[in-house]
Formats: C-alpha cells, sequence, structure tokens
C-alpha cells in the first residue's frame, strides 16, 4: 500500500466515552487511523475493549465525542441526517454479530432492502441480489423466510445484503462468528474475492485468527489508542 496516497477514509484524534452511574469508560482517546482504498485491516483486541463501536463509529452510525472522519477529505458528521443515510447506503456495507434482517420476509426481499432503498430499478436490484445470494451458496433458499433458515444461513443472507450495492468499504463484525468451518472458510474466500474484483476496503473485528490473518493490516484496539500490529 502506498501511504503517499490520499486515504479514503481518515480518523483524526477521535475520542469516545461511555459514562456510567460509577465511572467512565473511555472507549476512543484521539485515536487516529488512515484507511486506504482496497486495504483490508482486521481489528483485534480484547472482549470490551470497544472494536463494535470503533466500527459502528467508521460507519457513522455512532459519533465520536470529538475528533473529525473525512472520507475522500469530507468530513462525514458535517453532513445532515439524511445525507449521513444516504452516504451510509451507497457507499458502506456492513455485516453485524446479530443480523438484524426483517423477520416475514425472504433472503431475496433482505438482500434487495439496500438497492430499494436507493430508489434503484427493481429488476436491476433482483438481479444483483439473487448473484450475491449464488455467491454465498443461497441461490435455492433465497425464497425462503429468513426466519426459517438457520443462524448461519441467515449470517450469509446478512452478508449479501451488505454486499449487494458493491460498497466501497465492507465493516464486519465478526462476519463468520456463527459459520462452521466450512462455510467460513467459503466467506473467507468470498470477501478476498471482493475486494481484488472490486477494489473493495474490508475492515473487520475479528477473534478468528485466520480471517485475520487474511488481511493485509492488523491493528490492536487498547487503552483507547488504535495500534498497528
Amino acid at each position: 500500500m502506498d501511504n503517499s496516497l490520499t486515504p479514503l477514509m481518515s480518523l483524526q484524534s477521535v475520542s469516545k466515552c461511555f459514562h456510567t452511574k460509577t465511572s467512565k469508560i473511555e472507549i476512543l482517546n484521539n485515536a487516529c487511523l488512515n484507511i486506504y482504498k482496497g486495504e483490508t485491516i482486521a481489528v483485534v483486541g480484547s472482549s470490551g475493549i470497544g472494536k463494535s463501536t470503533l466500527l459502528h463509529i467508521i460507519g457513522t452510525l455512532d459519533k465520536p465525542d470529538s475528533g473529525k472522519i473525512y472520507f475522500q477529505k469530507n468530513d462525514l458528521f458535517s453532513y445532515g441526517d439524511e445525507e449521513i443515510a444516504s452516504f451510509r447506503n451507497s457507499k458502506i456495507g456492513f455485516v453485524f454479530q446479530f443480523h438484524y434482517l426483517l423477520q416475514g420476509f425472504s433472503a431475496l426481499e433482505n438482500v434487495m432492502m439496500p438497492g430499494l432503498i436507493a430508489h434503484k430499478k427493481k429488476k436491476i436490484v433482483e438481479k444483483s441480489a439473487l448473484n450475491m445470494l449464488e455467491r454465498v451458496g443461497l441461490l435455492l433458499r433465497s425464497s425462503h423466510r429468513v426466519e426459517d433458515l438457520s443462524g448461519g444461513e441467515q449470517q450469509r443472507v446478512a452478508l449479501a445484503r451488505a454486499l449487494v450495492m458493491k460498497p466501497e468499504i465492507l465493516l464486519a463484525d465478526e462476519p463468520t462468528g456463527n459459520l462452521d468451518q466450512k462455510n467460513s472458510k467459503s466467506i473467507h474466500a468470498l470477501i478476498d474475492e471482493l475486494n481484488k474484483e472490486l477494489g473493495m476496503t474490508v475492515i473487520v473485528v475479528t477473534h478468528n485468527n485466520e480471517l485475520a490473518r487474511m488481511m493485509k493490516k492488523i491493528v490492536t484496539l487498547a487503552d483507547g489508542e488504535i495500534i498497528p500490529v
């Protein structure tokens, strides 16, 4: 990676705290991180240290207490709520530990949702969604309601939904945490393929050493700092 290039995204002096009745929990303390187009990054660290919170801040789902987050030199949190939502839907794909799939809807309908929200033509969105379901090995289950799928199948639907808009950045929080070894390897391979095929930037929070080693960069979150390994 040529670090002389302008970062796709940059976190500059970002701080975030949570307050309980008796204490202040510091998640990030003037943390800095440059993220480049096509880069793959694993975020590691002990449980409860704030890795998921970091991912939410990068994805504009949560705001920092202080500091700036830039995407292509634009200050993301200077946007209004609608602009941020539009940015998030078009530029970022999310895979969470919990699937957040829409119950009562089919796998296909769930994967189509980001494209429909973006007001893209239904036939085009459906074609893209079916293609992505095929890539995660669920084409034959596309018409099944998500509550009728196994936990591992639901996780793969969530991944397909995150990828259907071909986002510039994929943010994944333990993306293979609920999968068996065979399906984990296939998802690892798919993430690697899409990174190379689309130049998609990938940031994963993981305790899976195999997945972490696949990433070109590993950073550790510790004591409120983002530390390159």
